[in-house]
């Protein structure tokens, strides 16, 4: 490492300064540089969130509290296998893949659909299971033509690493030429890997995905099947409270109800097993599908094609 000294003074007992003196211009780049690599690998295991306010940027630094596993997550096997596919070859080789083929060293993907159906969850096992710094914004009112240049400048800083935009339809209209703009700098996005999310994706600009550099795939995290429905009740352990058959055949009269609902479903089924030692599946289901039909989300049936989305569509 490059020869430096930093060195501390103290005036009154209060002020403290640190100055770093190098033998020359060099040394104090490459300390610099080694500063921002032992920070890089410090928040290897942290989340770093930005947060747009008032004032400006907030920084926090905040511990992966709870671990979500790949398999963990419950998608149709096909997307789960390319989305996981190309995150791990952007981190791979430090790029060698990217600079082999001559392909931009950047990539953005968004996720969409209903609320409940993992998209969280799947941003989650990212940043648990790669090898990199993970990054939320979170984009709010006061997000302004300053704080997208800040997150960016910064995050451009912690390379390669994952910036998570969630609820990326919030984005306010005054600055979103401002943001995409920023997205098409030569080097705006170098190193990044890019996860947007919305659950209304009829809110998205269509600018986002007509021009590539943006985002290049778009992927509807869709009401489960019933298998994976299946699957995802005997990762529960319901399996310790219903025979396998019985099981199979909740997965079968669950059609329409999305991961946090089965998740609820699993709750109502506990609790009256706990207190009752039998399990009227017939009238929780019907309870729970009397909510969801009040909720009135039947808006998410309309053709997302119109919107210029390209990934992932319904049979």
């Amino acid at each position: 490492m490059a020869l430096c000294r930093v060195w501390t003074f103290q005036s009154d007992g209060e002020l403290h300064r640190d100055l770093i003196f190098a033998e020359n211009d060099s040394c104090l780049v490459s300390f610099l540089q080694y500063v921002l690599k032992r920070k890089r690998d410090y928040i290897k295991n942290y989340v770093t969130v930005y947060t747009d306010t008032e004032d400006g940027v907030e920084t926090q630094i905040e511990s992966i509290n709870s671990l979500v596993k790949r398999e963990d997550v419950f998608l149709e096997e096909s997307m789960k296998k390319e989305i996981y596919r190309s995150i791990d070859q952007f981190f791979s080789e430090s790029g060698e893949f990217f600079k082999t083929y001559n392909i931009p060293y950047k990539r953005g993907i968004l996720l969409y659909g209903r609320p409940g159906n993992g998209k969280t969850t799947l941003v989650k096992s990212i940043a648990s299971s790669i090898n990199a710094p993970v990054a939320y914004w979170q984009i709010t009112e006061y997000t302004s033509s300053y704080t997208i240049k800040e997150v960016f400048s910064s995050v451009l800083k912690l390379a390669p690493m994952v910036l998570v935009i969630e609820d990326i339809d919030s984005m306010p209209s005054g600055v979103r030429s401002v943001f995409l703009n920023t997205l098409d700098g030569a080097t705006s996005k170098e190193g990044v890997f890019l996860i947007g999310t919305t659950n209304y994706p009829e809110k998205i600009d269509p600018a986002l995905m007509n021009r590539s550099g943006r985002f290049d795939r778009a992927y509807k995290i869709k009401l489960p099947t019933t298998e994976l429905r299946y699957q995802y009740l005997i990762a529960k352990k319901l399996d310790r409270i219903l025979a396998d058959e019985r099981i199979r055949e909740v997965a079968e009269v669950t059609k329409d109800l999305s991961y946090a609902q089965l998740n609820e479903l699993y709750t109502s089924i506990a609790l009256e097993w706990h207190y009752e030692q039998q399990v009227d599946i017939a009238k929780l289901c019907g309870d729970l599908k009397s909510v969801q039909y009040k909720q009135q989300i039947q808006s998410w049936d309309d053709d997302v094609a119109s919107i210029g989305f390209i990934g992932f569509q319904e049979d």
